[in-house]
């Protein structure tokens, strides 16, 4: 028998639908701070000591945390390839903007302070701001057009065809739902920055952090409450009718699928997930309290547990669908039918079971290392070797 044999099709697909929840995930716990620091960068610095106060919050460890991006991205590649072809297609001007930005990033942190000149500087501190505030919007706008379905539909010999103009592949991204399901990521992350600076910054930036932080949980919360109401009663849902084989070939065309009255049906068809959408809404006050009292290391904690609950949420009330189509139902992506094979779904795992306790024993040590807090004495004594 050959090895992967051993392990069934149909539960390696759910174990990659598993990873690449943590993956986003974990992108969004660590570059999310970073993100989220960016954004604030012109609100809690009003000095330059104490932007780059600020700025070396993050400058050690943003390299590294964009490792969960790529490694978000690699996934999505070679576990499902359909969903990789589709989102970047779909998606494509909306990608190129959040690339831009996160180009633009590295090049600010390394060029903000190789002059004096004020202006420079100011400069370099708004694309650092772009670079947070933009791709942090984007992303929640991307999952609130995933929940509405998305226009493509597959060809007999499945090939993706995406609806409309080139130009509406961004423009027509910015619905109303998909613009509120933005202000849910691009709030959250700041509240998430807000928390890091809490933990790693003293004096006038720590405590705009707070109070900005804090304003950014309550509209956080706020919009997520929304959109979940929103989603009950404004938006179609998905689901598989009829037979299906969950160990079969990938083939979306071989699933029937029908748009329902909401999402929401999967809470009663598995109500433990109720769970997820508790959690984020739970970290959100959490955090919003621990702001207000000044706390750090359980603000920050509670800020990923709001996080890991927002994410969660849509994963699982989606659950199998990873991407509908809203122009062609039967075309959607789900988790039995556009995945890779069962021989490279298995030899993926045994990577990652390989590597990822490793990635994450390094990320631990990093962190370690460089725990503490960074102070305006840290930034003028240390002036050329700090950002």
């Amino acid at each position: 028998m050959i090895l992967h044999e051993l392990v069934s099709y149909e539960f390696l697909r759910v174990v990659w639908w598993l990873l690449l929840g943590v993956l986003l995930i974990g992108f969004a716990l660590t570059d999310g701070f970073d993100m989220g620091v960016g954004a604030l960068l012109p609100f809690v610095g009003k000095t330059d000591v104490e932007r780059r106060v600020a700025i070396n919050t993050v400058g050690p460890v943003w390299e590294g945390n964009q490792v969960w991006f790529i490694l978000g991205g690699g996934a999505i590649f070679a576990a499902w390839p359909p969903l990789y072809a589709v989102s970047f297609s779909g998606f494509y001007l909306a990608m190129f903007v959040i690339l831009a930005a996160f180009i633009v990033r590295p090049v600010a942190f390394k060029y903000r302070s190789k002059r004096d000149d004020p202006r420079w500087r100011s400069a370099w501190d708004w694309a650092l701001f772009a670079s947070g505030a933009i791709p942090a919007l984007l992303f929640g706008v991307a999952v609130g057009n995933v929940l509405q379905g998305v226009p493509f539909h597959f060809t007999d010999d499945l090939h993706t065809i995406y609806e409309g103009v080139w130009y509406m592949k961004f423009a027509g991204l910015l619905d109303p739902f998909s613009v509120l399901a933005g202000v849910v990521s691009l709030s959250m992350l700041v509240m998430h920055g807000g928390a890091w600076l809490t933990l790693k910054a003293e004096g006038a930036v720590q405590h705009r952090a707070r109070a900005i932080g804090s304003v950014a949980a309550l509209v956080a919360v706020a919009a997520y409450a929304v959109a979940g109401v929103w989603m009950a009663f404004g938006i179609d849902g998905y689901r598989i009718v009829g037979d299906y084989v969950t160990g079969g070939p990938s083939n979306p065309l071989h699933f029937d699928v029908e748009r329902t009255t909401t999402w929401l049906t999967a809470y009663a068809e598995r109500p433990w997930i109720v769970v997820a959408p508790v959690i984020g809404i739970l970290g959100g006050v959490l955090t919003f309290l621990g702001l207000r009292a000044g706390r750090e290391v359980s603000t920050l904690l509670f800020s990923k547990m709001a996080i890991l609950g927002v994410i969660s949420s849509v994963g699982l009330t989606m659950f199998p669908f990873i991407m509908p189509s809203s122009s062609d139902p039967q075309s959607s992506l789900t988790v039995w039918n556009s995945s890779s094979s069962h021989l490279t779904l298995f030899i993926m795992l045994v990577v990652t079971v390989i590597f990822m306790p490793l990635i994450l024993m390094y990320t631990a040590w990093v962190y370690k290392v460089l725990w503490g807090k960074v102070t305006e004495a840290d930034v003028t004594e240390n002036s050329h070797s700090v950002y």
